[in-house]
């Protein structure tokens, strides 16, 4: 477990794969640190095991979930396992635990709900504390503030940017070409974003981006962070097709990498 000094903002990637995880490669998922808070961006399925490598799980200040994929949020089931059974229930004073805040889209506590077979959401009460995001969402953890941007998906869906103690970390999320996406990158220190597909299909909705895509939105930032390869691309090819663009300023998302900002 790596401890990241009380003066710096640290983003650690817990899982990068698209559609689903691969051996030692958990789908999206990254833990941000800094100011004073621990927030997990993103559950997708392996990233909770992968989060337990760098933190206590119950030093979680907050959970987001850019949208409601399952390869984003699907690990949101093991975080209720562990809060509610697994002895992992966040400390509190008495008389009962405060539940974690989830900020995701408004729907993302009925389809957990679904998952697990229960009629209704009343069963989380006291385990997750579902926070609905909208653009321009801000909340502020200590002193790291987020604010949501909407972003162009299938689904409703959002890009955190941050800011912290004068360092700005940005994440796309998924997301197609759309204006936010360039609004999210400006003046970022480092801007986390995907690169699913190898190229866009005749007639398909954008949905995704091709890492010439995330290359050209990320002209605005300092560095550029390529997550979220789809099946079609490897992490090196995608870097690479971003270099004549950003040139040094790319690289690609490893699972355990943190980058200090």
């Amino acid at each position: 477990m790596r401890t990241l000094p009380s003066t710096h903002l640290g983003l650690t990637v817990l899982g990068t794969a698209s559609p689903h995880p691969g051996p030692g490669r958990p789908c999206s998922g990254y833990l941000v640190r800094g100011g004073g808070a621990e927030v997990w961006v993103d559950a997708g399925p392996g990233t909770f095991a992968e989060l337990r490598r760098h933190t206590d799980p119950r030093r979680l200040t907050a959970i987001r979930t850019s949208h409601l994929h399952a390869e984003h949020s699907a690990d949101l089931l093991a975080a209720v396992h562990a809060f509610a059974f697994g002895g992992m229930t966040p400390p509190a004073p008495a008389p009962a635990p405060v539940p974690v805040p989830v900020y995701a889209p408004r729907d993302r506590p009925l389809r957990l709900a679904g998952l697990l077979g229960r009629p209704d959401v009343r069963f989380l009460d006291g385990i997750l504390d579902f926070r609905p995001l909208h653009d321009g969402h801000t909340v502020r953890h200590g002193d790291l503030r987020p604010t949501s941007r909407a972003v162009l998906h299938d689904t409703e869906a959002y890009g955190p940017r941050a800011e912290c103690r004068g360092s700005v970390p940005a994440y796309s999320g998924d997301s197609g070409p759309c204006d936010a996406l360039t609004e999210l990158a400006r003046g970022a220190d480092l801007f986390l974003c995907e690169a699913d597909v190898d190229a866009h299909c005749e007639g398909e909705q954008r949905v995704h981006l091709t890492p010439e895509d995330a290359g050209a939105f990320a002209k605005g930032a300092r560095e550029l962070l390529v997550t979220h390869g789809g099946p079609t691309l490897t992490r090196e090819a995608a870097a690479d097709r971003v270099a004549p663009v950003l040139g040094g300023r790319t690289a690609a998302a490893r699972e355990g990498d943190t980058v200090s900002l």
